[in-house]
């Protein structure tokens, strides 16, 4: 996008420069005629070969480019007759002032080599212009020819005021058409630039939406690969139950609205607990907590709430209750290697033993259960409530230590009566009501 706005704002510049160099060249040849009419009439007579075989050179590089297109041939051309014809015509009259000063017309060439090449290539056209015009101030001091010229002095005066008010005049509107031009060009840019600004927030939250935020921004700033290893995270599988027959009942925009409505409020609470969703597979639901590395939040105990969360949302929901579906998650806690994989439809993924172990469990959970490793359990114990510990067989694991876990223990302060000014910890497995959910069923 960034290339094609620049190079639709070259060719739309390079349009005006051409335009401008046939509008001046144009105008050029217009005033000569006039130039050598007002002369003639006045009764002023002298040659008038320079000032028509300006107009051939001028109307044959016109019809040259308008055929072979090849602005180069055709600027340098213009620009040449714009510095010389002047002065050439001034020492064919005489000098500076029997002219009227007709070589002011030759500033016209640097002017309009800034106008349609650039400032830069213009600076040889301005030394060209300044050599001529000492050059010229030469011949006027030791060659001046203008007693012989004959011409009188009302009739330099008004020339010098033509002069000089025809030049400034073209010289002013060219500028100032070519400012007005390239303001019109830079509000497109500006229009151009909104898009594109638009169109970049729309891939960056669609990026936002396939990878977690700070994946994101890495691979933003960096193309290379992006494998991290991740000593302590809290890994969660969560399964929805009862949906394979659930979706044989329904048709398939309902199956997709039910599924959308619970995956919807799962990803806000992934949101409120800091944590990282990492994909969808079916109806199954996988997220992490600790990849940022931030030690100001538990991220074992986010994971924790997040499935007790789950669990009331799905109990409690007034349409999703009567489908009498739920979940059943597993929670496992430690090493993983995080990356992204894929160079189309890529995707941040999980791999190792915590990610394996958390899935088995899953399996282990029936419909409503949360069941943890031994790390999360460990980490979790003191605050959470647990059922007792089972010794479960881990395919590909073996034999291990499985918890259910059942609550929360809830923290209440006795104000009934002042001399009691210490907290009475309560083990009560706790129910939390679901948060009103985003997208009603």
């Amino acid at each position: 996008m960034p290339e094609k706005a620049a190079a639709a704002a070259e060719t739309q510049e390079e349009l005006l420069r051409r335009s401008l160099l046939i509008f001046v060249s144009a105008f050029m040849n217009l005033a000569v005629m006039l130039w050598l009419a007002i002369y003639w009439w006045m009764g002023v007579g002298f040659s008038s070969n320079i000032p028509l075989t300006y107009q051939l050179i001028s109307v044959a590089s016109m019809v040259h480019y308008l055929k072979t297109r090849k602005f180069a041939v055709f600027r340098f051309v213009q620009l040449n007759l714009f510095l010389f014809a002047p002065f050439v015509m001034q020492w064919s009259i005489g000098n500076s002032t029997t002219s009227s000063g007709v070589m002011l017309w030759a500033l016209l060439a640097p002017v309009a080599a800034v106008v349609v090449s650039g400032w830069r290539e213009s600076i040889p056209w301005f030394v060209a212009y300044m050599v001529m015009t000492a050059l010229s101030g030469f011949f006027d001091y030791f060659m001046s020819t203008g007693v012989q010229a004959g011409i009188a002095m009302n009739t330099i005066g008004l020339f010098f005021a033509l002069n000089f008010a025809a030049m400034s005049a073209l010289i002013y509107f060219l500028v100032r058409y070519f400012v007005l031009e390239t303001e019109k060009i830079k509000g497109q840019l500006a229009v151009q630039h909104a898009l594109l600004v638009e169109e970049q927030q729309k891939s960056e939250s669609l990026l936002l939406n396939i990878l977690p935020a700070h994946i994101a921004q890495r691979l933003k700033q960096n193309h290379q690969q992006i494998a991290d290893g991740c000593s302590d995270v809290t890994v969660m599988f969560a399964d929805i139950s009862n949906f394979t027959q659930l979706s044989g009942l329904l048709s398939p925009e309902q199956v997709v609205h039910v599924l959308n409505t619970i995956f919807s409020w799962f990803d806000a609470m992934t949101e409120k607990y800091n944590l990282d969703k990492i994909k969808t597979i079916g109806d199954a639901y996988m997220v992490v907590g600790g990849l940022t590395r931030d030690e100001h939040y538990d991220h074992v105990g986010n994971v924790a709430d997040m499935a007790l969360d789950m669990g009331d949302f799905l109990a409690l929901h007034p349409d999703l209750a009567r489908f009498n579906i739920g979940i059943h998650v597993g929670i496992a806690t430690g090493p993983v290697v995080a990356g992204v994989i894929g160079t189309k439809r890529f995707s941040y993924d999980l791999w190792g033993d915590t990610v394996n172990t958390a899935s088995r469990l899953t399996n282990e959970a029936a419909q409503g259960e949360i069941v943890v490793d031994s790390n999360t359990y460990n980490s979790l114990r003191q605050r959470y409530v647990f059922a007792p510990p089972e010794s479960i067989i881990v395919k590909g694991k073996g034999e291990m230590m499985a918890y259910r876990l059942t609550g929360k223990i809830a923290e209440k302060r006795n104000h009934e009566t002042p001399s009691d000014a210490l907290e009475t910890t309560v083990i009560l497995p706790v129910r939390r009501g679901p948060e009103k959910p985003d997208h009603p069923l």
